[in-house]
């Protein structure tokens, strides 16, 4: 089986040859180690092959792995739905939150944010398939919860992030992506810090890419199939 460096170099090269293929600059999409479920052991072989955004999905184990894990300058990336009761903890344990998808949730999350750190980066989840088992505002609530967020004095709006439905081909899934980069653009004109467009995974990162993605969550291509 290939080593972690190996796969990690491998897709390296493999997002390299994606962003030429559409004319992307080298180096514009930035690689998120979805680390969800993996143990600290494996996400260390990442670290140490040059990985230092990881993305978690559930708050405990996070935090858990944080405290396993300090001796590493690591920045984390929270991607999984959020809990009321959980806002403190997000607030105040990483360093971007991908998944808002509400105001409640935006003004926890500054209101608890400690203000001696940096704002916290912020991504507005948009529901692109309007799946109900899905997360995420619609295309048309987007700009409202980015204008709120771009209030609060201790987050820092980034961009948007989704999750779509598993589609077949290369065609199909581009045309799920596009809505979203087109209004990703124009909600650009409003806010100039609008930088991130979190989208693509192990399943649709060349989609995503082609559609101008600047950061893929990429989790079994990397670690391979999770464990558990």
């Amino acid at each position: 089986m290939p080593s972690i460096a190996n796969k990690f170099n491998r897709l390296g090269t493999e997002l390299a040859v994606t962003c030429a293929r559409y004319s992307r600059k080298p180096n514009c999409v930035h690689l998120l180690a979805v680390s969800k479920r993996q143990p600290v052991a494996v996400m260390r072989k990442a670290y140490a092959a040059g990985q230092r955004a990881f993305g978690e999905n559930y708050v405990q184990e996070a935090l858990d792995k944080r405290e396993q894990l300090q001796d590493l300058d690591i920045q984390w990336h929270f991607i999984g739905p959020i809990q009321s009761n959980k806002t403190r903890d997000i607030a105040n344990s990483f360093d971007w939150v991908h998944s808002i998808d509400r105001a409640k949730v935006a003004e926890r999350l500054s209101a608890q944010r400690n203000p001696a750190l940096a704002p916290l980066n912020v991504c507005v989840q948009v529901n692109l398939s309007g799946e109900k088992s899905k997360s995420g505002v619609t295309l048309g609530e987007a700009e409202a919860l980015c204008s709120l967020i771009a209030t609060l004095p201790n987050l820092r709006l980034r961009g948007l992030m989704a999750i779509p439905a598993p589609l077949d081909t290369l065609e199909e899934q581009r045309a799920c992506f596009l809505p979203l980069r087109l209004e990703f653009e124009r909600l650009q004109t409003l806010f100039p810090g609008l930088d991130t467009l979190s989208i693509g995974m192990s399943a649709d990162f060349e989609a995503a890419i082609a559609e101008g993605s600047t950061m893929v969550r990429i989790g079994t291509a990397l670690f391979g199939a999770r464990p558990g």
